[in-house]
C-alpha cells in the first residue's frame, strides 16, 4: 500500500485525489496547498489530514507524492520530493523554462527516485486501443498522424499570463501523443497561430488558434489542431493513416442517441470538457503509477518524455516567432 501526499488541491488536484482514493493499492495520507483552507477542504472530502508540503515531503512515511500544483513550482517540488526519497507523479508541463527542466532532470537522476510526468492522454481507453492496434501491425507502418483538440472555451485571460502559452500549456498534450503514436520525436516542427477567439489572449502575448506541422526523419508527418474555443464542447480526435489501413478515435458524446427523420440526421454534441472526457484516463494512469512503484518495475511515461514534448512545445513557440521550421535538435 502506498501512502501518498497531494500536493495542491485545486480543480485537477481532485480528479487525482479521486484516483489516489479509489485505487486499493494506495491511499491518501495528507493534503497541501498554497491555501491551507483548500487543503483542509479536500481532505476532509478522503478522509485525510492537510499538512504543509514542507511537512509531506519531510515525512519518512509518505512513499509518494503527487504534484498538482502551479507549472512555476514543479521542478522545485520534483527536486525536493526526489530527494527526500519518494517517487513522483507530477503534472504536466516539468517546468515554464526548458532549461531549468533539463536542471531538474539531472539532479533528479542523482536521487534515483522514479518520477512520472502526468500525461494521462495515453491512458485514455480509446488513445490506448490505438496504440495496441498499432502495435499490433494492424495498419502497417504508420504515415501520417492528425490530432485535433479544441476546448469549448477559452480560460481567463489572467490565467493565459501565468500558463507559459498555448505550446507549453495545451499542445504539450498533443506533442506527447504525438510521440506515443508515432514511437519517437520529429526532427523538425513549423508552427503558425494566431490570437481570433480572444484579442486580449494575443494582447497578453499567446496565441488561441494554432496549427503545427512536424516531419520525422524517414519522411512521416503529424499535424496538431489546437483552439480555444469549439463552441460545440470538448473536440478531441486522433487519425492515424498507415501503410495498410486507417486508426481513428473519435469524440465522446453526451449520449449515444441518433435521431433520424425527414427534418435530418442529428446526434448529440461531444461532453462539454476534460473533466467529463478523460476522467477514465486520470483513474488509469495513476493505477499505472501505482503498479510501476508496487512492482519495480519502469514508469509507462517518465521525466525524459516530460523534457522532450516542452521541447517540442518550445519549437514550435520559436517557429511562430520566425516563421520558420525549427529542427528539434536545436532547441
Amino acid at each position: 500500500m502506498i501512502k501518498v501526499g497531494l500536493l495542491g488541491a485545486g480543480r485537477i488536484a481532485g480528479v487525482h485525489a479521486t484516483a489516489i482514493f479509489s485505487n486499493p493499492g494506495s491511499t491518501l495520507s495528507a493534503v497541501s496547498d498554497y491555501f491551507p483552507e483548500n487543503a483542509e477542504k479536500l481532505a476532509a472530502e478522503y478522509g485525510s489530514t492537510a499538512r504543509t508540503t514542507d511537512e509531506i515531503i519531510a515525512d519518512p512515511s509518505i512513499d509518494a507524492v503527487l504534484i498538482a500544483t502551479s507549472t512555476d513550482t514543479h521542478s522545485n517540488l520534483i527536486e525536493a520530493a526526489t530527494a527526500a526519497g519518494k517517487a513522483v507523479l507530477c503534472e504536466k508541463p516539468v517546468d515554464l523554462s526548458l532549461d531549468r527542466a533539463r536542471a531538474c532532470q539531472s539532479n533528479v537522476a542523482q536521487s534515483g527516485q522514479p518520477v512520472m510526468i502526468g500525461f494521462n492522454r495515453r491512458f485514455d481507453p480509446n488513445f490506448s486501443a490505438m496504440r495496441s492496434a498499432l502495435d499490433a501491425g494492424e495498419i502497417g507502418k504508420p504515415e501520417l498522424l492528425s490530432i485535433t483538440s479544441f476546448d469549448p472555451a477559452p480560460p481567463p485571460v489572467a490565467y493565459i499570463k501565468v500558463s507559459g502559452g498555448l505550446f507549453r500549456d495545451m499542445m504539450i498534450h498533443d506533442f506527447d501523443m504525438a510521440n506515443f503514436m508515432m514511437g519517437e520525436a520529429p526532427v523538425s516542427i513549423s508552427a503558425s497561430g494566431s490570437s481570433i477567439v480572444d484579442t486580449e489572449i494575443g494582447a497578453a502575448g499567446d496565441v488561441d488558434t494554432a496549427a503545427v506541422t512536424m516531419t520525422y526523419a524517414d519522411g512521416r508527418i503529424a499535424v496538431i489542431k489546437n483552439s480555444r474555443r469549439a463552441v460545440y464542447g470538448y473536440d478531441q480526435r486522433v487519425e492515424l493513416l498507415g501503410s495498410d489501413g486507417l486508426l481513428q478515435a473519435q469524440n465522446m458524446l453526451e449520449n449515444t442517441v441518433v435521431k433520424s427523420t425527414t427534418a435530418g440526421v442529428s446526434g448529440a454534441k461531444p461532453t462539454y470538457f476534460f473533466l467529463e472526457r478523460y476522467m477514465p484516463s486520470y483513474a488509469n494512469e495513476w493505477g499505472a503509477f501505482v503498479d510501476a512503484i508496487n512492482g519495480g518495475s519502469a514508469l509507462p511515461v517518465d521525466l525524459s518524455d516530460g523534457i522532450t514534448a516542452l521541447a517540442m512545445a518550445e519549437a514550435a513557440t520559436q517557429s511562430l516567432k520566425t516563421g520558420a521550421p525549427v529542427s528539434l535538435a536545436d532547441v
